[in-house]
């Protein structure tokens, strides 16, 4: 499902990959044509400033931060870099929106479109928290209009026109057979016999089916990733493209040595859902501009794959970073003769942390934050302030989901809202609740004031997607099968968080189906005949997260609140509601 915000390590590729094939040209053929595109991925409107960094080498071993982030600076930068092109297209790779800042969400996303139609984004391709508000809503999204589909009212602050880019989705194929958004497009560029044409192709991660709720989803099924792009291919071919761009909501992970630079010709140590289907791409595929995963990247993927050289970019997340590709074309052999890219950093204004401030840094470029959207974000962000600023509860101390994206388990944040759920839920016989890790957002972190108080605003940080909560019915082995799915080697491995009471462990070195090796309840152990009520948000309801077993849904009762509003009331307390112990799940090391 949502893999969360949190920056892990990322060492920015500050250079670029190149990888060309010479093309064939005469004396009398025109020269190359050159195209730049410009790419971002999983801006999750990211209005202001998240207040984050991008971490990269210091030349000395050591690492440094760099603050970056904030739709003004990203406008910016952007705006900097398509003027050095004459030719150029700006594209995202999807999850756009989804997940947001508040001030985005509260307003249903609409000022994370209305700031990209002001950035000039061409293309983005749907990804899976596009999805998050449901099919019909995100149609609106595109379309604009003010019809509401959601419990949030629309069009609050001004009549919402709609995304002036178009949406690519040529794998989220609804009932009758048709992509749910265009699947491909074709852009030209110069004229005569230097005219060249750019083909694109926007899809999303055949799993996201498994990330966004079943029912807002609305018969929408997403096809294989490779299959599908590979039979659009010849179309594209067909009408002229020269050069193929992919891009696609799936991602992977590199890993260097903290304190280096890797060549960001080797992208070292590449994995994750996107190497299998680069290695089925058909190599007409010139461009792969990925996301998903949070990582930033620039790679050869020929250093891989020498049948498959794709040029594979991600920026990261948040938008503070910004992909800047170099595309140049020979318009007699219709091939690509050189591309290259490099990621940049959209560096923005300093900020301060409980451990010292972070501060701009003279080796990277400093951007103006551009003065409309500053305007524009500026008008949501005060319409917003009350609710983000109201008290929302007390806290004895700090909670949170340590290791961030890189981390498989809730933490002490992940128990906390187990037991936020339990407690809304014991009217319905609820006497166990478990919060799924992917689905706590960045900044992973609750860290209440000195006095204890938190703000409505962080705690919709760490949990945005105001989710039902459901009750069943599952036998002791059902529960076991359920646990079981997360540490099967079928998805990423999470170990849901239970509430208080509930205790359990794993081996990991044990085959998949049989690792869960205790389970106990107030000190009992599980009994696989017996029948238990167990929580979960929706989302898991639903099957998210591959979680199957909770799709069954037996005898089950839906709570009058939501996820978020439980959360909520269980800090409502007096004293400060105490901090969780974080010894609910455990693993048996060999």
């Amino acid at each position: 499902m949502r893999f969360a915000c949190s920056l892990p390590l990322l060492i920015a590729p500050l250079l670029g990959a190149c990888a060309g094939q010479p093309g064939i040209t005469t004396g009398a053929s025109p020269a190359p044509v050159t195209v730049g595109i410009v790419a971002i991925n999983d801006f999750h409107g990211a209005l202001e400033p998240p207040r984050t960094s991008v971490v990269v080498g210091d030349g000395k071993g050591g690492v440094m931060q760099v603050p970056a982030g904030g739709s003004a600076y990203l406008a910016s930068a952007i705006d900097s870099l398509r003027a050095r092109y004459p030719n150029h297209l700006t594209v995202s790779a999807g999850d756009m929106i989804g997940a947001t800042q508040l001030a985005s969400s509260l307003f249903l996303d609409e000022p994370a479109i209305g700031v990209m139609n002001r950035v000039g984004v061409d293309f983005n391709a749907v990804g899976n928290h596009e999805f998050d508000r449901g099919r019909d809503e995100l149609k609106r999204k595109q379309d604009g209009g003010c019809q509401q589909h959601t419990a949030l009212k629309p069009c609050r602050l001004e009549r919402f026109t709609g995304a002036k880019f178009r949406f690519l989705a040529g794998n989220s194929v609804e009932a009758n057979g048709k992509t749910l958004f265009p699947a491909t497009a074709i852009r030209s560029f110069g004229s005569g016999r230097a005219r060249v044409k750019v083909g694109l192709i926007g899809l999303t991660l055949k799993e996201t089916a498994d990330l966004a709720s079943r029912e807002g989803l609305k018969g929408v099924h997403f096809t294989d990733e490779a299959d599908t792009v590979n039979a659009l291919i010849p179309r594209l071919k067909a009408q002229g493209a020269a050069a193929i761009v992919l891009l696609i909501h799936q991602g992977g992970y590199t890993k260097a040595d903290a304190g280096t630079s890797p060549d960001p010709g080797t992208c070292p140590n590449l994995t994750g859902g996107i190497r299998p289907i680069l290695d089925r791409l058909d190599p007409a595929v010139d461009v792969v501009v990925s996301g998903h995963t949070h990582w930033s990247y620039v790679c050869d993927y020929g250093a891989y794959n020498p049948a498959r050289p794709f040029l594979l970019t991600s920026a990261g997340v948040l938008g503070q970073l910004v992909t800047d590709i170099t595309l140049e074309i020979d318009p007699n052999t219709r091939r690509v003769v050189t591309k290259r890219a490099r990621n940049v950093i959209v560096q923005s204004e300093g900020y301060s942390t409980r451990i010292g401030r972070v501060e701009p840094k003279e080796q990277f470029a400093r951007f103006t934050p551009r003065a409309d959207i500053a305007a524009y974000v500026g008008r949501y962000v005060d319409a917003s302030k009350a609710e983000i600023q109201r008290p929302a509860g007390t806290l004895a101390g700090e909670v949170k989901r340590p290791g961030g994206d890189a981390s498989s388990g809730g933490g002490t944040l992940g128990n906390l809202i187990a037991d936020a759920q339990l407690a809304a839920t014991r009217s319905a016989g609820a006497q166990i609740a478990f919060m799924n890790p992917f689905g706590i957002r960045s900044p992973h972190t609750l860290a209440p004031a000195a006095d204890g108080a938190l703000t409505f605003g962080q705690l919709y940080a760490v949990q945005p997607f105001t989710n039902g909560l459901v009750t069943q019915s599952l036998s002791g082995a059902e529960l076991k099968a359920v646990l079981e799915e997360g540490l099967d080697e079928n998805q990423p491995k999470q170990q849901l968080s239970p509430s208080a009471g509930f205790a359990w462990s794993y081996d990991l070195s044990r085959p998949a189906g049989d690792r869960v090796v205790a389970m106990t309840l107030d000190g009992k152990p599980i009994d696989p005949a017996a029948t238990y009520r167990v929580t979960v948000n929706s989302f898991l309801a639903n099957g998210g997260d591959s979680f199957a077993g909770l799709a069954r849904q037996r005898f089950a009762a839906i709570a009058p609140v939501t996820d978020l509003e439980a959360l909520e009331a269980w800090l409502k307390v007096s004293p400060a509601r105490a901090v969780p112990a974080d010894d609910r799940v455990s693993e048996v090391k060999r």
